[in-house]
């Protein structure tokens, strides 16, 4: 699809575009869908919201669809965000994996590829990789339908002003990497990057259990743990994107455990998969578990899989591993649901998938030690969205991004942010994520 190129004239005026914005939001989320919903939702005059909803179809952005229902006299067209007018390329990178692919500006995934990786690697060999599988999914791209942008979650702090990660614990050569500005350069396109965790939360806010939650807290444990905060309906990044990091809080009973972070007693080097490993190798080594033990001389090494594997066939050392895992998490989030009282708690990343004995283990404590208040009506569950959940947030992020009112005047005039990579330097307040 090539730029639209429309009429200085009939774009609106800078006290204009936050009407542009607030119609085309009501459309692109499906809150009013014909032209008298968008009147009674938005407030705007009829006259108004006619302007709006012409300017955006000339724009390629909406366009008419089957006849709504009547209200009494004739029937209202639907208006459907054109979610075809662009594409958007995202990855999440793990500790141990990295997932891309291609969405739709509706946030909806096309096409997605996993590989193996290793953070530890380093920036230009993780990046390297994630290039390659870019370049791999336009190859199979719709013909002529330009990319609108990217979004990137990674493991580690993020200081989402700039997309540079900031003294990530477990991705050593990544501190104040460019990120942002090696994709932007590479694909023409504005990028964004966040905390991988944050973007989960997105996703499962915007097209999974979250959505319609006002107060959500997503805990990811895998390699490390981290947490993703929705407060008022909104991403809570915090005032330089580093909010949730949970899996730094000390744990005092275990102080001589040193962490990645070179602290000692954290969360994450206590009870996250590489914690999991760790005393899952030293109890087949020691011979506290026999079946630990096979996997250890058949494999070389123990992952937290295999941990979860022995305690599913009755291995009581590993059932014990996982429930201590479990009990040390659900400690930490019930100190946030009293302090925060979210209304759905969810468990994503690798560990979780290891069965109902994690879940139940940290539901207990989380359920024991929080008031009774903060816990009367609260949803503790694994997240439906799981491996997707980052890669929707990232792809929602971007739109979130494009969209907003800092930057949609800077490229609405051309009918897409296809060749302005340097929209991401103006975008929106990173507080928050609408």
């Amino acid at each position: 699809m090539s730029p639209v190129v429309v009429d200085v004239a009939d774009v609106p005026s800078a006290d204009s575009l936050d009407a542009l914005a607030r119609v085309l939001e009501m459309i692109r989320r499906g809150e009013a869908r014909t032209r008298p919903e968008l009147i009674q939702a938005t407030g705007l005059g009829r006259a108004v919201v006619s302007q709006r909803v012409d300017q955006l179809t000339a724009l390629g952005l909406i366009g008419e669809g089957s006849l709504g229902r009547s209200t009494g006299g004739r029937a209202p067209r639907t208006l459907d965000f054109r979610a075809d007018a662009g594409l958007l390329l995202v990855a999440e990178l793990g500790a141990t994996g990295l997932s891309a692919g291609l969405a739709d500006l509706s946030g909806e995934l096309l096409r997605c590829q996993e590989q193996p990786l290793d953070i530890a690697d380093g920036p230009e060999e993780c990046l390297a990789l994630v290039e390659s599988l870019f370049d791999e999914l336009l190859r199979t791209a719709p013909p002529n339908v330009p990319v609108w942008g990217i979004g990137i979650g990674i493991p580690g702090p993020v200081e989402f002003a700039t997309g540079h990660p900031i003294a990530p614990p477990i991705m050593p050569g990544w501190d104040s990497y460019p990120v942002r500005e090696r994709l932007s350069a590479r694909f023409q396109v504005p990028t964004w990057v966040d905390n991988e965790v944050n973007l989960m939360a997105l996703g499962e806010l915007r097209a999974g259990l979250a959505r319609g939650v006002a107060n959500v807290i997503y805990v990811k444990i895998g390699t490390g743990i981290g947490a993703g905060i929705v407060s008022g309906g909104k991403l809570h990044r915090g005032a330089q994107g580093c909010a949730g990091d949970i899996g730094h809080v000390e744990i005092t009973e275990g102080e001589s455990i040193v962490c990645r972070c070179g602290n000692t007693g954290c969360l994450e080097a206590l009870a996250g998969g590489g914690a999991i490993s760790r005393d899952g190798e030293a109890a087949a080594r020691d011979g506290r578990s026999s079946q630990l033990a096979e996997i250890l001389q058949r494999n070389g090494k123990i992952v937290s899989a295999d941990v979860s594997d022995a305690a599913r066939r009755g291995d009581p050392v590993s059932f014990e591993l996982l429930a201590r895992a479990g009990r040390l998490v659900g400690e930490v989030l019930a100190t946030l649901v009293n302090f925060f009282n979210p209304s759905l708690v969810l468990l994503g990343g690798g560990v979780t998938a290891s069965g109902d004995l994690l879940l139940a283990s940290v539901r207990e404590h989380v359920y024991r030690r929080s008031l009774p208040l903060a816990t009367r009506e609260l949803r503790l569950t694994r997240s439906p969205l799981d491996r997707r959940a980052g890669m929707t947030g990232a792809a929602h992020m971007v739109t979130d991004e494009l969209f907003g009112l800092s930057t949609l005047p800077l490229w609405i005039k051309r009918g897409t942010p296809s060749g302005m990579p340097e929209l991401a330097d103006a975008s929106s307040d990173y507080g928050v994520a609408s």
